[in-house]
């Protein structure tokens, strides 16, 4: 027993032998709390009874007080509770029996480590144990007894390996020495292993007689060096042999054997014999090979007393043909004859032809030419004779044949000629088979893949596309994407597109489309007119990327949609910004007299070109009606003499489209039965009501167009009358005759404006326009009455025209 260290604080170390959790445990109580630390060491005996006192750790460790109230407690890492705290006395005692060799074995010096825990504050303290041991155990041989045979003629010299003796204690209680007890033919000699451990062994000092004396008794003793000594003994028997002096001789100088390679192990192979002319013991043969070699495996064994050789392995006649194995027949004493035996190993045919790939890329191009070889094969057949004799062959489905080349070699060539695009992979199963009965085969299969040659040109799914477009459409919007395919693969089935140039209205096609390379979409350059043009027809162009490269063509039809973007414009009745179109209705037109027709037209398409007319706005909506289909306006009632002369109507032309567009046109009607009433009525049209917005900019233009005219005319006039003073200046010096020129009487017979001057009439003028009259020949139809409106009273010109629509009044025109 030794005193404890002095405390130390949190800081500390701790016995290295505490656990693992009780340190960190104790580590985090230490930096929380802080915590005190010491050790303490006690040495005691094994085998100690249980309750014995192993020291008082409350004295020790200045504890007396605090065991009880620090709620003390011993913190064991182990499975058995050798000791125990008893609390109230501050004694640690033994609680179970301590075994050191159970313990620590061959271990010293041998201890265990616990620690005593104490509460609020916490502390902790480390106690070693150390066992010592004491000797309790005896050395011990494995046997009771030693059984050796040693022959009388035994040389002097030799040494005889005896078992050495266990002794589990350690130290000076360990096993220290060996003696043995005898006669004067042998001695003990003592060796000590490099652990410390001590074996003996007994030499043979002087020869043997059997005659004299054919058994000894030795005793063989181990002693430790405990107090007391303990020791243990083995009995050592000594058979002396008498001397053999005949060595066994074999019946044959050799011997043969014969067997099939597939024979069962377990079969009896040959059988040897020997005879020795001994007697008894000394008579007595053992079979055994001798001089086998360290690497063979000898699939043989020999029966040591009958001389059966039995099969013990497999036999492979391939590798040993045949086997020479020497035989010895040996005595008890150690003489020994010698002879042969030869086994021939006779083949069968176990094993299958093995197929090897001597030259196999696993590729071939398809434009290979026939017997272009593929492959060099190797097939061989560990059997002899027929059954090493091999032949390969192939499916007959497939565009290759099997040639026999060398010995045992074959070449895989084609027979036809490759398609890649048919068949781009051949799985080709080649069969080997040895001529031997049963005929044995193997089979081996060859992936060839077939490469690609650029030999197939691009393929458009459609021979013609066909695709719509939205006219107005936003440049740069796709149209349609075109696809070509190859069969071929890699760089040869890589596709591009491209445009071939052509023109469209005088222009590149490249101008007006333009195609993805990669994707083949083709897309719009510009905006498209349907009214200009109503279809598009290209050429695209497929060409993959092999060498050489391979194209095709394809047709692509780009139709243009209408789309209502035109309004309608009016052909008939002609708006125009001078004078008045007026159309005469008599007083007596009945019901569904025809006044007129609008006619308009819209350059758009389908519905879109469809045209409705319907009566805006009129003076009296109640004496017209406009047809909705065909824009004939006819009245609704009968004209009375209460209607106004001066009928104004707005008829609106809209068209079918979404959204609809229209145009509206002004439609003077005349309801009178003369043109004087027409002509009086008329006067006070206002025109400032035809005026638009830009009238002041065509004013200001004619006005100089008119300025500009009117110069030029005045230099031209005054230059030719200075021209014609001066000719008569010369003409009025001259001696000839002056004839005078008249131009001859002009006489418009082509007419003018829309009536035919094909009418006599006189023109009576006041003063008053309104007053004036006009007197004139009747001619076919009346129809058309020209006014103009700064000079009412003048009539110029009158004239009649058939209309366009063969009806029979037309409007009348006032200028």
């Amino acid at each position: 027993m030794s005193t404890s260290h002095p405390f130390a604080k949190a800081w500390c170390m701790m016995d290295l032998n505490i656990s693992f959790k009780w340190r960190i445990y104790f580590f985090v109580c230490a930096l929380i709390f802080g915590v005190s630390y010491g050790e303490i060491r006690y040495v005691l005996p094994e085998e100690m009874k249980r309750g014995s006192v192993i020291g008082n750790v409350a004295l020790d460790l200045g504890l007396q007080a605090r065991l009880v109230s620090g709620r003390a407690r011993l913190v064991i890492d182990d499975e058995h509770q050798y000791v125990t705290l008893n609390q109230n006395k501050g004694h640690i005692v033994v609680n179970e029996r301590i075994d050191r060799e159970i313990l620590c074995a061959k271990k010293s010096p041998c201890s265990f480590t616990l620690e005593i825990v104490l509460e609020d504050p916490l502390e902790l303290f480390a106690i070693t144990i150390e066992i010592q041991d004491v000797n309790d155990h005896a050395p011990v041989f494995p046997k009771n007894e030693i059984n050796l045979e040693i022959s009388e003629s035994t040389s002097a010299g030799t040494v005889f390996l005896l078992d050495s003796a266990v002794d589990p204690d350690v130290g000076i209680n360990s096993l220290q020495t060996y003696s043995l007890k005898g006669n004067e033919h042998f001695v003990l000699k003592q060796h000590t292993r490099a652990d410390g451990s001590k074996y003996p062994e007994m030499m043979l000092q002087s020869n043997l007689d059997r005659e004299k004396q054919s058994e000894h008794a030795l005793i063989l003793t181990a002693v430790d060096g405990g107090e007391p000594q303990k020791s243990g003994t083995v009995k050592i028997n000594v058979s002396v042999l008498d001397a053999n002096d005949n060595a066994p001789i074999f019946t044959q100088s050799s011997y043969k054997a014969t067997v099939l390679e597939n024979v069962s192990p377990g079969a009896v192979i040959a059988k040897v014999s020997a005879e020795d002319a001994d007697q008894g013991y000394n008579g007595n043969i053992a079979y055994s090979f001798t001089h086998q070699k360290d690497d063979s495996s000898c699939p043989f064994e020999i029966n040591p007393v009958s001389g059966e050789v039995k099969l013990t392995g497999e036999l492979d006649f391939e590798m040993y043909p045949s086997y020479e194995i020497n035989i010895q027949a040996k005595d008890p004493w150690g003489l020994a004859g010698a002879s042969k035996l030869m086994i021939e190993v006779a083949d069968v045919n176990d094993n299958s032809p093995v197929i090897t790939m001597t030259s196999y890329s696993g590729k071939i191009s398809e434009d290979s030419p026939y017997g272009t070889v593929v492959a060099l094969i190797s097939v061989q057949d560990k059997d002899s004779g027929r059954n090493g004799q091999v032949h390969l062959t192939i499916e007959e489905n497939l565009p290759f044949k099997i040639k026999s080349s060398l010995r045992n070699y074959y070449t895989l060539a084609t027979e036809k000629i490759l398609d890649r695009e048919r068949h781009s992979k051949y799985n080709i199963t080649l069969t080997a088979t040895d001529e031997g009965v049963p005929a044995l085969s193997s089979t081996k299969v060859l992936s060839l893949e077939v490469t690609d040659v650029n030999d197939n040109a691009p393929a458009f799914i459609k021979d013609n596309y066909i695709t719509q477009v939205m006219e107005n459409n936003p440049p740069g919007v796709s149209l349609l994407q075109v696809h070509a395919g190859d069969p071929d693969v890699g760089q040869n089935a890589r596709i591009s597109y491209y445009l071939i140039d052509s023109e469209i209205n005088g222009n590149p096609a490249s101008a007006y489309f333009s195609v993805n390379t990669e994707s083949g979409d083709i897309q719009s350059l510009r905006s498209f007119d349907y009214e200009q043009l109503k279809e598009y027809k290209i050429r695209v162009q497929a060409q993959d990327g092999g060498s050489p490269s391979l194209r095709s063509n394809t047709t692509v039809i780009i139709r243009v949609q209408d789309q209502n973007d035109n309004p309608p414009q009016v052909l008939y009745p002609v708006q125009t910004g001078g004078s008045m179109v007026a159309e005469m209705v008599p007083r007596s037109a009945d019901v569904g007299y025809l006044v007129t027709k609008v006619v308009a037209v819209d350059v758009d398409s389908g519905q879109n070109a469809w045209l409705s007319y319907k009566l805006q706005k009129g003076t009296d909506r109640a004496l017209f009606e406009v047809g909705l289909q065909n824009g004939e306006i006819r009245t609704i009632r009968q004209v009375t003499d209460k209607d106004a002369v001066k009928q104004r109507l707005t008829v609106i032309v809209e068209d079918n489209g979404q959204p609809s567009r229209s145009a509206t046109v002004i439609v003077n009607v005349a309801v009178a039965d003369s043109f004087p009433e027409v002509l009086s009525e008329f006067s006070d049209f206002p025109h400032d009501k035809e005026y638009n917005d830009n009238l002041t900019f065509y004013l200001v233009l004619a006005l100089a167009v008119v300025s500009f005219l009117f110069i030029t005319c005045l230099v031209v006039i005054i230059s030719v009358k200075i021209y014609r003073w001066r000719q008569s200046r010369i003409l009025y010096h001259s001696s000839l005759p002056v004839i005078p020129y008249y131009p001859p009487r002009y006489s418009d017979t082509m007419g003018t404006g829309t009536l035919p001057h094909n009418y006599n009439y006189e023109v009576c003028r006041t003063t008053d326009s309104r007053k004036s009259d006009i007197k004139f020949g009747q001619a076919n139809s009346q129809n058309v009455l020209l006014m103009d409106p700064s000079s009412f009273g003048t009539i110029q010109r009158i004239q009649s025209e058939k209309s366009i629509l063969d009806e029979t009044h037309s409007p009348v025109e006032v200028s």
